[in-house]
């Protein structure tokens, strides 16, 4: 009997089963891939160089899911907060990935590309070079911590002291996914309210 055709290997097919294992909540890495796609470790690097290249597959591919397009008709602060609500939405759907994406250097050229974009809006808009970078990563912090947040139990806080003014918050709020784009609601709202603060102060005109 002819044993069963394996799939050949190509980046696609890296790709679609690393993110599965990540998705699962597995350990990530060369050898518990090799083993899910059944072929030698040796096998995977003829199409990548490691794991950090495989991880930057997956965030192309994680990126590609949502639609990031900064709309440059809106304004600047309008055209950021329908970007990073869709950035927020793609890593909620991946939780698992995202200690690995944050331990790896961007390198992928959409992702690469997206930010350079939003760096061009945030100069556009007046904030100084300086600055650009770092706000930058103040939005991406809060898009992967709500990300990130969706793996959290549906109740994160319990208390024995319903009386309190803590317990008695509690017992009227939100849970699970409801509570927490609740809570980025508010969180984005907050920063973009702060920046078209910040970028008055620097030009009150």
């Amino acid at each position: 009997m002819a044993r069963p055709r394996i799939p050949k290997l190509s980046l696609e097919r890296i790709t679609d089963e690393a993110l599965a294992l990540i998705d699962s909540g597995a350990q990530f890495g060369v050898n518990q891939l090799a083993r899910r796609l059944n072929v030698r470790p040796s096998s995977l690097y003829t199409h990548v160089s490691g794991r950090a290249d495989i991880i930057e597959l997956v965030r192309q591919r994680i990126v590609a899911e949502g639609d990031l397009a900064l709309n440059r008709s809106l304004p600047w602060h309008e055209s950021i907060e329908r970007a990073f609500r869709a950035q927020r939405d793609i890593y909620a759907r991946h939780p698992h990935a995202l200690a690995l994406l944050v331990e790896n250097t961007v390198t992928s050229p959409d992702v690469v590309a997206y930010y350079a974009e939003l760096a061009e809006v945030l100069l556009e808009a007046g904030f100084p070079e300086g600055e650009v970078l770092p706000i930058i990563e103040i939005l991406d912090a809060l898009a992967l911590g709500f990300g990130l947040d969706q793996a959290a139990p549906s109740d994160v806080w319990r208390t024995e002291d319903a009386t309190s003014s803590f317990g008695r918050l509690l017992a009227r709020a939100e849970t699970g996914t409801v509570r927490s784009a609740r809570a980025y609601d508010l969180g984005l709202s907050l920063l973009l309210g702060a920046l078209r603060q910040r970028l008055g102060e620097l030009d009150p005109a």
